[in-house]
């Protein structure tokens, strides 16, 4: 698979999200799209993170746009993660890695002076017709979700 470049469509996906919902790319042509991949549900920065987007999220739908979180966790993890913080988006579960290869986000990472393979907190921008239009990579959560949604704006 081919790292996403800017300007390019995105090749098409399936993947399992919660509320039993089956997300695949091309199904979602007409709208925008956003994707965050975050590392870990309930932690502090990936919670923050996803209520920022559901704090935006009837803004980012009157602009035709719909948004999914994207890490390892189980479906189980993420149906109890949802409901706790009341996202009204779908979280999608890829514990195989596929999405995230397919976007490239796994990259070496240290904590505690161990190294280890985990996502690197990225998101990417998908218009109408499926093309790539921005990326965030290596994202600091604080302003993130505003600045998407700027850019959503500007489509």
């Amino acid at each position: 698979m081919q790292t996403p470049i800017i300007d390019q469509p995105i090749t098409d996906f399936k993947a399992s999200a919660t509320s039993d919902v089956q997300v695949s790319l091309s199904e979602l042509k007409g709208r925008n799209v956003v994707i965050y991949f975050y590392p870990k549900d309930s932690t502090p920065g990936c919670t923050t993170e996803g209520q920022d987007f559901r704090d935006l999220y009837a803004e980012f739908q009157a602009l035709d746009t719909e948004i999914f979180g994207v890490s390892r966790d189980s479906l189980r993890s993420h149906e109890n993660f949802r409901t706790k913080q009341s996202f009204p988006f779908q979280l999608i579960s890829d514990p195989e890695e596929e999405l995230c290869k397919l976007f490239d986000v796994i990259k070496l990472k240290k904590l505690y002076g161990k190294e280890y393979l985990g996502i690197d907190r990225s998101t990417f921008l998908i218009d109408k017709e499926g093309v790539l239009r921005k990326e965030w990579r290596s994202v600091k959560v604080k302003g993130h979700a505003e600045a998407v949604l700027e850019s959503v704006k500007q489509l």
